[in-house]
């Protein structure tokens, strides 16, 4: 039996992105786990794991006159980073796997991944 490919797309929430990011990003050495990007009275809370999105933002990429570059996303990452690690080599491993993990699982580019480290903790 074959299968008839027929027209059609595919479309991929930003949530389920921001989803796979988070997961991707606890699968990552040194990082405790994710938080909330906005800090009030300076107190970090992690996230949970149904929560995750809420520490990751991902908009879609423009170009120079500010339209979509369709395909294309920036990520950017609020996470706690373990006590001891080097942050910057834990920062860009972070980046480095979340942008694979976003780009083979989706075949969506990741223009650019920042990471915000809000909290050093022990675990």
């Amino acid at each position: 039996m074959t299968a008839e490919l027929t027209g059609g797309a595919v479309h991929i929430s930003i949530e389920v992105l921001g989803d796979l990011a988070g997961y991707s990003a606890l699968e990552s050495y040194g990082v405790v786990g994710m938080a909330a990007p906005t800090v009030r009275d300076g107190l970090v809370q992690l996230l949970p794991q149904n929560r995750l999105r809420k520490g990751v933002k991902i908009t879609n990429s423009v170009d120079a006159d500010g339209q979509p570059i369709p395909n294309t996303v920036e990520v950017d990452l609020y996470v706690v980073i373990e006590y001891g690690t080097q942050l910057a080599e834990v920062s860009r491993n972070l980046a480095d796997r979340v942008r694979y993990t976003l780009t083979s699982m989706t075949e969506i580019e990741v223009n650019r991944v920042d990471v915000h480290v809000l909290e050093v903790k022990v675990r």
